[in-house]
């Protein structure tokens, strides 16, 4: 009688366990993979990149008749009005949880129009704060309909995951919102954010094919964009942090500049020390280094290598520098570093968070090359050219 009653218990207790007939299917869902965000005539424009994740289920590269992806879009006087438009033409329930990056056009990030589209994810409970955050002059919707290279799935892609990419060539650091958030909240109040643009450097038996790639930086402040860095201007920035894992410079070897020589840098160390003379602020930039040697041609010692290493990346975050300059820049955050290391000065001199700067506010630039790497040979030619002689 009692094992009956007992059972009896059971039963009536396990209809008040909660279950999961509120959840809804996976396959009974749209999947955001990328957001765009343009402003055109006084309205947000946004753009939704939806993801087949049945493809990314099954392997690598996805089915060919299937669609990598499609791209929703709608206008609104506010990103959520938007967003709210695309709900209705959605045939099922939209999930945020695998959303990771945001690109946005140049005349979002004008006058403040992107301040309101990062606090909407942030506030957002579905997303997350490792979202990714790029910018663009191409025509936002052309860059999320480009496909990775070999059709891979747009998950593994550089803008959905910009750390893989990185790890051979550092020429810009990713930056998420909220490192975004941070650095516009902090001096200098400006923020670098990834440039994305369109490029053809591949190519089938058929046709070439669109890949994004990483021309500079675009940079953010409270009040809006301020403007560009881009290709060689925005090289000297790879030098002026911790991040980069690997990057490369390219020299005359020479001084009768016929020969030419690319050397790969890794292992950066760089700090930004402030000296304060009386009234005026200077930064001694220190940096160390190992350098790899890659093909050339004739003979070289370490210590012609060693000057023409430390001569380029000085010229390279010079003009960095400068070109930040013109746009009224900080681009190193200098501002910040002083008002970690000393504050009562920062106070003194700053004006909406930032210092003034001058060109020759970065006074001096010592750079050790730890070492170089010569690969499996010495510092001479592998394939010896021989010189003929006249005949006798």
């Amino acid at each position: 009688m009692k094992t009956t009653f007992k059972f009896i218990v059971m039963i009536f207790l396990t209809t008040l366990l909660a279950g999961c007939w509120d959840i809804t299917e996976p396959q009974r869902m749209y999947y955001i993979n990328a957001v765009g965000v343009d402003y055109v005539d006084d309205e947000y424009e946004v753009y939704l990149q939806i993801i087949n994740f049945a493809d990314v289920a099954k392997s690598v590269q996805p089915s060919s008749n299937a669609e990598p992806a499609e791209i929703g879009r709608a206008k609104g006087r506010t990103v959520e009005e938007a967003i709210y438009k695309l709900y209705r033409s959605s045939d099922q329930q939209i999930f945020w949880g695998h959303m990771r990056y945001i690109i946005f056009s140049e005349s979002a990030m004008e006058n403040e129009r992107f301040i309101p589209v990062i606090d909407t994810f942030i506030r957002f409970r579905d997303t997350r704060y490792q979202i990714w955050m790029y910018c663009t002059k191409d025509p936002v919707h052309d860059v999320l309909l480009v496909s990775p290279i070999l059709k891979n799935s747009l998950s593994s892609s550089k803008l959905s995951n910009p750390i893989n990419p990185t790890e051979q060539e550092t020429f810009v650091e990713p930056k998420n919102l909220r490192e975004i958030v941070i650095g516009l909240n902090e001096p200098n109040h400006e923020v670098t954010v990834p440039y994305v643009s369109i490029r053809k450097d591949w190519q089938t038996d058929e046709e070439n094919v669109e890949e994004t790639y990483f021309s500079g930086v675009g940079i953010l402040s409270k009040d809006g964009l301020k403007g560009f860095v881009k290709d060689n201007a925005a090289r000297g920035n790879q030098w002026m942090h911790n991040y980069t894992n690997r990057g490369e410079i390219t020299f005359k070897l020479r001084t009768d500049g016929k020969e030419e020589l690319t050397v790969s840098i890794d292992k950066l160390q760089v700090k930004k020390i402030p000296v304060v003379n009386k009234e005026e602020v200077y930064f001694d930039v220190e940096l160390k280094l190992r350098a790899t040697v890659n093909g050339f041609k004739g003979k070289v010692s370490e210590k012609e290598l060693k000057k023409q290493i430390i001569k380029e990346v000085k010229k390279e975050i010079r003009e960095t520098y400068n070109e930040g300059l013109k746009l009224d820049v900080d681009i190193f955050r200098l501002s910040e570093v002083l008002y970690r290391d000393k504050v009562k000065v920062w106070k003194k001199l700053e004006k909406d968070g930032k210092i003034p700067l001058q060109e020759n506010t970065i006074r001096k630039i010592s750079i050790d090359v730890s070492q170089i790497n010569p690969g499996r040979k010495t510092f001479s030619e592998i394939i010896k050219i021989k010189k003929t002689g006249s005949s006798e």
